[in-house]
């Protein structure tokens, strides 16, 4: 980590506040970056800054396009253009094919893939301008597999990995890379509320509830936030600048 300088650099991280984005967030500013965190939350935003994983924040939606412009443009306005744009906000809902109906299918796709067109729509003029721009998107393995009872959300994942390999091709000679980390089942919020789940509805303890999700990492183990952030750190840096269009599985060797 301390061996990529990210100084000058400003980074933008959507769902900064907590889990994985907090993780990328506190990462970068190590590296040296600016970090702009973007998310709903005002008191978790500004719990991350207040303990040093981020300089500044921005209230917002990301599925509100307009929200996401102005929130972009207070960053800007404050520190610069963005270089670094970690698409990391989303959010996951589970319930059987026949139970999904079309409202779970778009709310999956709003958050999951809106979320990361919208930024990168909001960024993206000013690091071609620039000849320089960094655009990682926080997909997951759910993006390169299939899992049963998330369909709507797999189908979300998968789209934004095809989103990212088509606009890595659209900005491959503006100096611009854009790509996407998938991480495995992660030890965050997210994943608790999963096991919880798991509990409640078949009456597992935690430990055996555990056990049926890490089953898919060969390693069996949970992703560490931070083993994804460092992915991300060396997608941020100067020597990946020939690596785009990638979707980089952070699982213990589960794809």
């Amino acid at each position: 980590m301390t061996m990529t300088s990210l100084k000058g650099r400003h980074a933008l991280v959507t769902g900064g506040g907590r889990g994985i984005g907090r993780a990328i967030a506190g990462c970068l500013v190590k590296a040296g970056a600016t970090v702009t965190i973007v998310g709903r939350s005002p008191a978790t935003l500004e719990l991350a800054i207040v303990q040093g994983d981020a300089h500044a924040a921005a209230v917002a939606d990301i599925t509100d396009r307009e929200a996401v412009q102005a929130a972009v443009q207070d960053a800007v306005a404050r520190y610069g253009p963005v270089d670094l744009l970690i698409a990391n906000a989303g959010a996951a809902a589970s319930a059987p094919f026949m139970k999904t109906g079309p409202d779970m299918f778009r709310q999956m796709l709003d958050v999951n893939l809106l979320g990361v067109t919208n930024t990168a729509h909001a960024v993206l003029g000013s690091m071609t301008e620039k000849g320089f721009g960094r655009i990682v998107a926080v997909a997951s393995t759910a993006g390169l597999k299939g899992y049963p009872y998330v369909s709507a959300y797999c189908a979300a994942k998968h789209a934004v990995v095809g989103f990212v390999r088509a606009l890595a091709l659209e900005t491959a000679r503006n100096g611009v890379t854009v790509n996407a980390v998938c991480p495995g089942f992660t030890d965050t919020d997210l994943v608790s509320e999963s096991l919880a789940r798991i509990m409640e509805k078949t009456d597992r303890t935690r430990e055996e509830a555990l056990a049926e999700l890490v089953k898919h990492n060969p390693q069996g183990r949970l992703i560490n936030p931070s083993e994804v952030a460092e992915a991300v750190l060396w997608l941020c840096s100067e020597g990946a600048r020939s690596v785009t269009g990638q979707a980089i599985a952070v699982a213990g060797g589960e794809i």
